[in-house]
C-alpha cells in the first residue's frame, strides 16, 4: 500500500511540474511574439502568468526566476498595449495608471534576475527579451517620472529615475536627473546618496548630441551617433544638422555636495569636497567656480579672492570665466566687483549680449536708489536744486545704458530681457518712436 501511495503522490507532481511547463512555454510564445500585445494576447498573458506564480512554491530555482520575471513585468506589457492604442498620446498619464515604484523596483529586479542568472548558468532564454524590453521600460519610467515632476511629487520622481538608473547603470544620466529632482524636493539626503554615487563613477555628462531637422515635420531630432545623423541627410529626409556640446556638470555636482554640507555644517568636509575634485579634474573651470562660490557662501573673501586670482592667472582672456565671476560676485552682492568682470568681459569679447544686460541691471539698481532718494525730498528751493541734480544723474545714467544695450540688441535681438530693459531706456529718454517698435516684439 505504501508503494501505491508513494506512486500516486509522485505522478502527481509530474502532473503539476506538467502544467508548469505548459505555462512557461505559452508565456515564452507570446512574449517571444510581441512586447506589445492586443487585449487577446494580454488576456492569455495574464492568466498564464497568473497561474504559472501558483506554482512557485514547487518550482526549482530556473523557473522561479522565469515565473517572477513573467508575473513582475506584466504592468510593462500592459503600458506597451495602452500606449499602442492611444497612438502614443498621454504617455505619462498611463505610465501613472499601470505602474508604482514598488512595481517599477520588482520589474528591475526580476529582469536583472534573468540575466544574472542567465550569465551564471550559460542558459538563453529571455535575456533577449530583457535586452529587448530595457529600453522600453527606461522610457517609461521617465514617462512616470515626468508625471510625477509634474504633480511636484520631485522625491518619488528622483526615486523612480533612480530605479531606471538600476536597471541600466550604463546611462548614468539617469542618476544625474534623479538627483536634480531630489534637490528641487529639498531632499537633501537622498540627493547627497545620489551626487555621491556620480562622484565615484566620475560622472561628467560631458557629450555631443547629434541633430538634424526632419523635412517633412520641419522639427529637428536628435539621433543617437553622427552616422545615423549623416545617413538621414544622404537619404534626403533632414537637413541642417549640428552638433551641440553638453558642458561638464562636474562642477555643479560638487557644488550642490558642497552647499548640502554646508547646510549640515559641515564645513570642513564641503571643502574636502571641492580640494578632492580639483586633485582629480585640475583643469575643469566648472570646479574652479564652485570653489569660488563656496567661500562666497561661507563669506570667506580672501579664499574667494585667491581662487579668482588663480582662475585668471590660468585664464585672462576667457571672456565667459570672467562673466561668471561676475555673476558670483553679483550674487553675493559686491556689486562694484561684478560690474568690473562684465566690462572686462565685453572687452575681451564684444559681442558677449548677457554681460551687458548685466551692466545694465546693476545701472538700474543704482538707479533705484537715486529714485528713492528724489521720492524723499520735500518742495523747498533746496530740495528741488538736489531733485534737478539727481534727474540730470538719471538722464546721464540711462544715456551711458543706450549703447550697451543696442549692442545687446543688435547681437541677440529676440533676446526677451534685452528687450525689455532697452524699452526702459528708450521711455526713459522719450525715444517713442524706437519704444514702440520694441513694445511690438515682446513676448506675452
Amino acid at each position: 500500500m505504501k508503494k501505491v501511495v508513494i506512486l500516486a503522490g509522485a505522478l502527481l507532481i509530474s502532473g503539476v511540474s506538467f502544467a508548469q511547463k505548459n505555462e512557461l512555454k505559452s508565456l515564452k510564445k507570446i512574449l517571444d511574439k510581441t512586447e506589445t500585445p492586443d487585449a487577446k494576447q494580454l488576456s492569455e498573458y495574464k492568466s498564464n502568468a497568473s497561474a504559472a506564480k501558483g506554482f512557485l512554491g514547487s518550482a526549482d530555482a530556473s523557473d522561479k526566476v522565469y515565473i517572477n520575471f513573467y508575473n513582475d513585468i506584466t504592468p510593462l506589457l500592459e503600458y506597451n498595449s495602452a500606449l499602442e492604442l492611444s497612438k502614443g498620446d498621454n504617455s505619462s498619464t498611463l505610465a501613472k495608471k499601470f505602474f508604482t515604484q514598488a512595481k517599477l523596483e520588482s520589474m528591475v529586479s526580476s529582469m536583472n534576475a534573468v540575466v544574472d542568472f542567465e550569465k551564471s548558468s550559460g542558459k538563453s532564454v529571455h535575456s533577449k527579451d530583457v535586452q529587448k524590453l530595457t529600453p522600453m521600460l527606461s522610457t517609461a519610467i521617465l514617462n512616470y517620472a515626468i508625471a510625477l515632476g509634474n504633480d511636484k511629487k520631485y522625491s518619488e520622481a528622483a526615486k523612480a529615475l533612480y530605479t531606471s538608473y538600476q536597471l541600466d547603470k550604463k546611462d548614468q544620466d539617469n542618476l544625474y536627473y534623479a538627483s536634480t529632482y531630489a534637490i528641487t524636493a529639498n531632499d537633501y539626503d537622498l540627493a547627497l546618496k545620489y551626487y555621491n554615487e556620480l562622484k565615484d563613477l566620475k560622472y561628467s555628462g560631458e557629450k555631443t548630441t547629434f541633430l538634424a531637422r526632419n523635412i517633412a515635420l520641419d522639427k529637428e531630432e536628435t539621433f543617437p551617433s553622427k552616422d545615423m545623423r549623416n545617413k538621414m541627410i544622404t537619404f534626403k529626409t533632414h537637413d541642417k544638422p549640428r552638433d551641440q556640446q553638453e558642458p561638464s556638470k562636474r562642477g555643479e555636482i560638487y557644488k550642490n555636495v558642497a552647499l548640502i554640507l554646508v547646510q549640515q555644517g559641515k564645513i570642513e568636509e564641503a571643502k574636502k569636497a571641492i580640494s578632492d575634485a580639483k586633485v582629480e579634474n585640475p583643469d575643469d573651470e566648472s570646479l574652479m567656480l564652485t570653489e569660488a562660490d563656496l567661500y562666497l557662501q561661507l563669506k570667506d573673501y580672501d579664499g574667494y579672492k585667491k581662487v579668482v586670482n588663480q582662475m585668471l592667472e590660468k585664464n585672462p582672456n576667457d571672456a565667459d570665466l570672467v562673466y561668471n565671476l561676475g555673476v558670483i560676485a553679483f550674487d553675493a552682492e559686491n556689486f562694484t566687483e561684478a560690474e568690473q568682470y562684465f566690462r572686462k568681459a565685453v572687452s575681451i569679447n564684444p559681442e558677449h549680449a548677457n554681460a551687458y544686460v548685466n551692466i545694465a541691471a546693476l545701472k538700474f539698481k543704482e538707479d533705484k536708489l537715486v529714485v528713492d532718494k528724489m521720492n524723499k525730498l520735500g518742495t523747498s528751493a533746496a530740495d528741488n536744486k538736489k531733485y534737478e541734480a539727481y534727474k540730470a544723474e538719471r538722464t546721464a545714467t540711462f544715456k551711458g545704458l543706450l549703447p550697451l544695450l543696442e549692442k545687446a540688441y543688435a547681437i541677440e535681438p529676440e533676446n526677451q530681457n534685452v528687450i525689455y530693459n532697452l524699452m526702459t531706456v528708450y521711455n526713459y529718454l522719450e525715444m517713442t518712436a524706437k519704444y514702440k517698435e520694441l513694445k511690438a516684439k515682446v513676448k506675452e
